[in-house]
């Protein structure tokens, strides 16, 4: 038996064979190990313990045979018999269906574990944004096409003529076409937003000039889906984008403003002004969020309640939330410091015809008249609470 071994293993179709049955058994295996999952729930622990080793001695005993059977060892009957039934039952359709099923959960399998070892670096960019979109849009495309690739094969070994039912689908397919022009138009749409990265997954975007804002969670072919600040998840047909807004694409910027009151020294307000947005831009927790050093426009509005100033700090993607709100916390903090009043709310109080009596009282106790604002002992290069990166619901209202 040892020398018809040795002169079976010198033939490289044997070893071709022993590898295509390795395969199969291990897809076997793992098609009996996803139903005993799916049926976890019905049976105690114990059970599925014995269920899975029985399996797995079942799968190695007929591996064992079909191995003895392509090396072909009439020498152990057994095995050699054995292997020669599990053959036989292989080539009907009924062993085809289940050798094709267990390919498929194999193929499955492998789709999964190759795209989720694409790993997507942590920091915000443009290739971080692509590498994300493709990687869910590759494996939702191969698992279709795996789902049509092995539908056609069950067909097949059923003895149903593909090609006659490819031709059938193709002619059915011309008819629901005119009644699917909506999703004919999602995927070419979804298409060009892939091919131009018009966006992608991570991207903050608002669609239209509607409500629909929030971060890119998911984009494919079909659909684009957005989870607005309160949670909501708005999904969006391709096909019904017509104008798409891009917050974070490239670079953002930080429209940093604050008003005066006409009261106030304007030229010390643009010195604040200027003093708080250098001493952001050199600050060492934020200065690798700046590209550009800011831009002090000065006075750009005259408005009704006060005088407006502007300066712009073009930012990394998605930054500008952060900043604008550290921006502000050191903004106000600054003229406080300087006594440049920011304006309020006015109102207008009517105390009725009568006279009205107004008693002024001299503040008593130790430092009764100290006039010392709190800002003035108030560190505004430090905060207390780190701004968050989150967006706003109104991005035109972020500063």
């Amino acid at each position: 038996m040892f020398d018809a071994l040795t002169f079976q293993l010198a033939k490289p179709q044997v070893w071709l064979g022993l590898a295509v049955s390795i395969f199969v058994g291990y897809a076997l295996y793992r098609l009996g190990l996803t139903l005993l999952r799916s049926v976890r729930h019905l049976l105690p622990a114990k059970v599925r313990t014995g269920l899975g080793a029985l399996w797995f001695v079942t799968v190695t005993v007929g591996w064992v045979a079909i191995a003895t059977h392509i090396i072909y060892l009439p020498q152990v009957p057994f095995f050699f018999e054995l292997g020669s039934d599990l053959m036989r039952g292989f080539r009907n359709s009924a062993g085809q269906v289940i050798v094709v099923v267990a390919l498929s959960l194999i193929g499955w399998g492998l789709i999964g574990a190759a795209t989720q070892r694409i790993v997507v670096e942590d920091d915000f960019n443009r290739r971080t944004v692509r590498v994300q979109t493709l990687k869910g849009v590759v494996d939702s495309t191969l698992k279709v096409a795996l789902v049509v690739v092995s539908a056609i094969a069950i067909l097949q070994t059923l003895g149903v003529n593909a090609t006659s039912l490819l031709a059938g689908v193709s002619i059915l397919g011309v008819a629901v076409g005119f009644g699917a022009q909506s999703l004919v138009r999602d995927v070419f749409t979804g298409f060009f937003i892939l091919l131009e990265d018009q966006y992608g997954v991570g991207d903050v975007i608002t669609v239209g000039s509607g409500p629909l804002t929030g971060n890119v969670e998911k984009l494919n072919l079909r659909t684009t889906v957005l989870r607005a600040l309160d949670g909501t998840v708005h999904i969006i047909p391709n096909g019904q984008i017509q104008t798409v807004s891009v917050s974070s694409k490239d670079w953002s910027r930080v429209v940093a403003t604050v008003d005066v009151t006409y009261n106030a020294d304007l030229n010390e307000a643009l010195r604040v002004l200027e003093a708080v947005s250098k001493e952001l831009h050199a600050d060492p927790e934020w200065q690798s969020h700046f590209l550009a050093e800011p831009d002090i426009q000065g006075v750009t509005q005259l408005a009704p309640d006060g005088v407006t100033l502007r300066a712009l700090f073009k930012v990394q993607p998605k930054s500008q939330y952060a900043l604008g709100r550290e921006f502000n916390r050191r903004i106000k903090i600054a003229m406080d410091q300087a006594r440049i009043e920011i304006p309020g709310p006015q109102r207008n109080v009517s105390f009725g015809s009568g006279p009205l009596e107004i008693r002024v009282a001299q503040p008593q106790g130790p430092g009764a008249g100290d006039l010392k604002t709190p800002a003035a002992t108030q560190d505004r290069t430090r905060s207390p609470v780190p701004p968050s990166f989150t967006r706003d619901e109104d991005d035109e209202d972020e500063r």
